[in-house]
């Protein structure tokens, strides 16, 4: 009995002893690692050991030691990242379009225990999952979005494959939609609708382009106009400027010829400078006479520039007889003495014409 058991014992360290050279331990016909007493278990791998049919431990990363017949390895979980190829399957979005899809699902067992006993596989289950979950989100969207909002679909798979995973150990890291399969009429459409909003585009693009080409072109006139009215306006303020100044200055030039005048004829012999002055302009007159009209008013005696020269002194010497106005007549009392002496020369002239 005794030699029995040695080499028995010796037999299972030797086992181990291959174990520990780097061989993967024997499996049995279920795939599953038979318990040698000693037994080293890979990094990254969780076995549920068993103890008379009942969950005993979970074996960590190294060198464990079993109890022969007793213990059991009943399931090897990786506790690496796991990638599942989610199947194509077809789905009804919210406008009714039927459509292919299928998808890559990410996931890890963080609870070996729970995604041993919580479920019976594992990955069936995540997968038939994803694949309803994909179909309800699918049903809450329509077919453009699908194609826009993919990035907040795959969340939202995530999120609803995480909630009814966590009771079986395993989270879901990623889920990635692959290919998304339309029917080829919906594509036809689809492919119509692209181009009807490109030539949209265009036609809004030309549309704007005309309307500000229009736009500037109005801005254009109306900048030229303004700055036409404004030189216009500028001309005549130079204009009516100019012509006041040369209305001021001949009305000065007129009040100082008056003043010199005046003077003059204050000084000796200013009667005679007058008369020859009154004989010059007669003279000068007489000799346009019947340039700009046939009808002509003659005195009697035209040839008498004597004559005419004693009745225009005769006229002055009556104004300046004329009582000065005191400082309080006002300058229309002034003016209108002034039109009754001319107007009372020129009736005695008259009177005088009709004698001769």
């Amino acid at each position: 009995m005794l030699a029995r058991a040695a080499r028995g014992t010796g037999a299972l360290l030797l086992r181990g002893s291959v174990q520990a050279s780097g061989r993967a331990p024997r499996r049995s016909s279920s795939g599953l690692p038979r318990n040698t007493v000693v037994l080293f278990v890979p990094q990254q791998e969780a076995w549920v050991v068993e103890r008379m049919g009942r969950f005993h431990r979970i074996l960590e990363p190294g060198l464990n030691i079993l109890i022969p017949v007793l213990d059991r390895i009943r399931y090897v979980q990786s506790l690496k990242e796991i990638v599942i190829n989610v199947p194509e399957q077809s789905a009804v979005t919210l406008d009714n379009v039927t459509l292919q899809i299928d998808g890559v699902l990410y996931l890890r067992i963080m609870d070996p225990y729970k995604a041993s006993y919580g479920v019976e596989d594992p990955e069936y289950a995540v997968t038939q999952l994803a694949q309803t979950t994909m179909r309800s989100e699918l049903g809450k969207l329509s077919l453009d979005k699908v194609f826009r909002e993919r990035e907040s679909l795959n969340a939202s798979i995530v999120d609803a494959i995480n909630q009814a995973a966590d009771c079986w150990g395993i989270r879901c890291l990623r889920y990635e939609i692959k290919d998304i399969h339309v029917p080829p009429r919906v594509k036809e459409s689809m492919q119509m609708q692209v181009e009807a909003e490109r030539r949209k585009r265009a036609t809004v693009l030309e549309s704007e382009g005309t309307r500000e080409s229009a736009i500037n072109v109005a801005e254009g006139k109306k900048q030229a106009q303004i700055l036409a009215s404004e030189a216009e306006k500028a001309e005549q303020i130079n204009q009516a400027a100019g012509e006041a100044s040369a209305v001021l200055a001949k009305a000065k030039a007129k009040a100082e010829a008056i003043r010199i005048l005046a003077a003059a004829l204050t000084q000796h012999n200013g009667d005679a400078a007058a008369s020859l002055t009154v004989a010059e302009q007669y003279v000068s007159a007489f000799s346009k006479l019947a340039k700009d009209s046939n009808t002509i008013l003659l005195p009697s005696n035209p040839g008498d520039v004597t004559s005419m020269v004693a009745q225009a002194m005769g006229v002055y010497g009556a104004l300046t007889k004329a009582p000065v106005p005191g400082p309080q007549d006002s300058v229309s009392s002034r003016s209108s003495r002034d039109v009754q002496g001319t107007d009372a020369s020129l009736d005695e002239e008259l009177d005088r014409v009709k004698l001769s």
